[in-house]
């Protein structure tokens, strides 16, 4: 019998904001495994060149270092152009910078007669959710602008970054499931925009995974014992566990391959069923 040859991301020139990230590291190091080669984007070059040299201690040395703010777009441009300089096109766009940060989260989860008003919603300053909004929205767009300009001449991927918080309202972080929101309302616009020009537009929602940005919320300084809203957060995902990056990788692999060629405008959730449960 004739072996089905599937038709991945072998030899694609896959561009990755955020690279350097818990989730996005270890979704490069997969693409490379497959046969991609990876341009690390990110606003720290010493994060990226150690994450490039831990790559190529395994042998997985088809990277290249592009240092630039996801919300900087003659940064971005430099970007870009050392990327055809070394791979002369762009088939792939992994727009996984983004995050939530303590100035953009109420510490209380409702106001109640006993809320301190600087705790509650009332208390968010403006900067600091305009920050988080920025970060996640704008630095999404952004790098559509300037790396899938390059896709319309042979087509391409896109594969954004969004989040439960775009599903439904999580209590505490206003400012990140706005801009979450915000990511699957613009994926779905693109998908739509760039359809004629053979570019696919997608994202993934991962579930609750410990990162860096929201372990103080998941975890107590121990880095082990579960806060009242990790158990909470366990108790509404049926999986009863919290993801790990490499749950990620199928997911990301496929909707930038070739088999999936006629899927454009989705929000895949990788969440262990947290979406689809009620908590009753």
């Amino acid at each position: 019998m004739k072996k089905i040859r599937l038709e991945g991301v072998e030899g694609k020139v896959v561009v990755v904001t955020g690279a350097a990230g818990v989730l996005c590291s270890s979704v490069v190091e997969d693409l490379l495994r497959h046969g991609a080669k990876v341009a690390l984007v990110g606003r720290t070059r010493a994060k990226l060149e150690k994450l490039a040299k831990s790559l190529a201690r395994k042998g997985l040395t088809d990277t290249l270092v592009c240092v630039a703010d996801v919300l900087d777009r003659d940064a971005l441009e430099a970007a870009k152009t050392a990327v055809l300089k070394k791979w002369r096109r762009v088939d792939a766009l992994v727009n996984g910078a983004g995050g939530n940060h303590p100035k953009g989260t109420t510490p209380a989860e409702r106001l109640t007669k006993d809320t301190k008003l600087e705790d509650s919603f009332f208390g968010l300053g403006v900067e600091g959710f305009d920050s988080v909004n920025r970060l996640n929205l704008v630095g999404t767009v952004l790098p559509c602008q300037v790396f899938c300009r390059e896709m319309l001449k042979r087509g391409g991927a896109v594969l954004n970054f969004c989040s439960m918080a775009a599903y439904q309202p999580l209590t505490k972080v206003a400012a990140y499931g706005a801009a979450k929101a915000g990511v699957k309302n613009f994926t779905e616009f693109l998908a739509t925009h760039l359809a004629p020009a053979g570019v696919r537009v997608n994202a993934v929602a991962p579930g609750f995974f410990i990162t860096d940005q929201n372990r103080f919320l998941m975890l107590e300084k121990d880095g082990k014992t579960l806060t009242a809203r990790g158990n909470k957060v366990i108790a509404k995902t049926p999986m009863r566990k919290f993801g790990r990056p490499s749950d990620l990788h199928g997911a990301v692999r496929f909707l930038l391959s070739d088999e999936a060629g006629f899927v454009t405008g989705v929000t895949l959730p990788v969440d262990g069923g947290f979406v689809c449960c009620s908590g009753v």
